[in-house]
C-alpha cells in the first residue's frame, strides 16, 4: 500500500494531514523561517538552502525570503536563479531548468483541491508537477498553476498567470498567459 507522500508525488489524491507529510511540512517551514533572517551573502544561507533543497547545485541561487512546502520536491538546474520572495508549493515535483531566471515574488503551485465541495472539506488534495525548461525568464509576480510545463528559452511577462503548457521559444503574457510572439 502506498504511503501518502508517495501518492502526493504520483498525482493521486492524498491526505495532507498524514504524519509523514506533516513532519515534512514542519521541517521546511522551520528552515524557511530561519532563511527569512539571512541575506544571500551570510555564511549560514547556503547550508540552510542545502538542507532545505537536497542536491541544489552549487551554481544555483535563491535569494531569501523564500517559502516552500517541502523543499525536497524542488529540482534546480545548474545556474538557476530565484529572486526575492518566491513561493514554491512542491507537493508535486517542481523542476527548474539550467540557467533559468525566476523573478521576484513568483509563485509556483502544484497542489489542487478537489472540485467536489464535500470532498474539499476533507484533508485531501492532489499535486501536479511543474516543469520549467532551460534558459527561461519568468518576470516578477508570475504565477504558474498545477501541472504546467514551460518549454526552453521561454519568457513569461511580469504578472502573468500560466494556466496551461507553453511551447519553447515564445514570449507569453497575460491572465491567462497566451503566446504573444515567437522568439
Amino acid at each position: 500500500m502506498k504511503r501518502e507522500i508517495e501518492k502526493m508525488r504520483s498525482e493521486e489524491l492524498y491526505d495532507f494531514s498524514d504524519p509523514e507529510i506533516d513532519a515534512s511540512l514542519r521541517h521546511a517551514k522551520q528552515l524557511c523561517a530561519r532563511l527569512q533572517t539571512v541575506s544571500p551573502y551570510d555564511a549560514e544561507c547556503r547550508p540552510l538552502l542545502e538542507e532545505l533543497i537536497p542536491g541544489i547545485p552549487a551554481s544555483a541561487s535563491i535569494c531569501p525570503p523564500f517559502h516552500c512546502d517541502h523543499g525536497h520536491g524542488i529540482r534546480l538546474g545548474e545556474g538557476a536563479f530565484l529572486n526575492y520572495g518566491c513561493t514554491i508549493l512542491d507537493g508535486g515535483w517542481v523542476t527548474i531548468g539550467r540557467n533559468t531566471l525566476i523573478g521576484p515574488n513568483c509563485q509556483l503551485y502544484t497542489p489542487s483541491h478537489p472540485k467536489d465541495h464535500v470532498l474539499r472539506r476533507e484533508t485531501k488534495e492532489t499535486a501536479y508537477p511543474i516543469t520549467i525548461g532551460e534558459d527561461c525568464w519568468l518576470g516578477g509576480g508570475v504565477i504558474v498553476c498545477p501541472g504546467v510545463t514551460i518549454g526552453d528559452r521561454v519568457i513569461v511577462a511580469a504578472g502573468s498567470v500560466v494556466t496551461r503548457d507553453v511551447p519553447s521559444d515564445v514570449l507569453v503574457a497575460g491572465n491567462p498567459a497566451v503566446v504573444k510572439r515567437h522568439l
